[in-house]
């Protein structure tokens, strides 16, 4: 019995420190891409934590539902391979109100439609109780729990609960709140965001997204900071704004026997 404990033991204390590396490489912040917001955060988002994102106003809901798209995205591609499913929680009354999700979209911005799990609850309550199941599992990478109006339920004991939570099991989630106040919350970080424009690229094409993120709120640090966030689709990270150079210039080659020049002087002799 003595010789077949000793191996066992060897192996439990091999498991635990695996699962100890494992625990601190998640950790780790998520980084944004962006140095103003990573250099003021100490490396970036709080990973295996609650984060708010709320919309200004009514009409900020979009920015503020791609803002926390990709930051979910940004999260999961740091993940362990075992945990790189994203999953988006909603309730009814929010599928009705904002349309079911467009997959080409979350494509656009970078999301692999492999990893996007969806799910609907039937109201709020179902919604919470799915939301405290869901951070709980340790095979998600990321969850957004998108909640709509001021919910009496979502107080500061259930948000609690999730943040203790996502603290025991390395998934970072994040609530959407559209169309609602900012209350009591144990939320890690509180964000609000708005859409700001765009730098359009060459032949005044659309640009890349820009958001206005305001950090309202960080636990145990600095808040109050606004930055200009431009997402980079092709990184999947996010960069000051009008980082994106407009289309590189195209040179045309010049014939080698003076071709070309002659052409313009015979076009300005036409035209003049």
């Amino acid at each position: 019995m003595r010789e077949s404990a000793i191996p066992l033991s060897a192996l439990r204390e091999r498991i635990a420190l695996e699962e100890q590396g494992r625990c601190t490489a998640m950790r780790l912040p998520v980084a944004s891409g962006h140095a103003g917001l990573d250099g003021f955060m100490e490396g970036g988002l709080g990973r295996g934590a609650l984060h708010e994102i709320f919309a200004k106003k009514r009409n900020d809901a979009g920015s503020a539902a791609i803002f926390a798209t990709v930051w979910a995205i940004r999260t999961v591609i740091q993940q362990p391979e075992d945990a790189q499913a994203l999953l988006w929680l909603r309730s009814a009354e929010a599928e009705r109100q904002s349309g079911r999700i467009y997959a080409p979209g979350f494509v656009e911005y970078g999301g692999d439609p492999e990893t996007l799990l969806l799910a609907c609850a039937r109201n709020d309550i179902a919604l919470l109780r799915a939301a405290a199941d869901a951070v709980r599992c340790t095979g998600l990478g990321a969850v957004i729990i998108e909640c709509r109006g001021n919910i009496p339920l979502l107080d500061l004991t259930a948000s609690r609960k999730l943040a203790l939570a996502v603290r025991d099991s390395g998934v970072t989630a994040f609530l959407l709140r559209i169309d609602a106040q900012p209350g009591p919350s144990a939320a890690h970080t509180r964000w609000a965001v708005r859409p700001a424009p765009s730098v359009p690229l060459a032949a005044n094409a659309p640009g890349p997204p820009v958001f206005e993120a305001e950090l309202l709120r960080q636990r145990a640090g600095p808040a109050g900071k606004i930055w200009q966030m431009e997402w980079d689709r092709d990184r999947r990270q996010f960069r000051e704004a009008g980082q994106e150079k407009a289309l590189s210039g195209i040179v045309v080659p010049v014939p080698a026997d003076g071709q070309m020049a002659d052409r313009a002087s015979e076009r300005a002799r036409l035209t003049g």
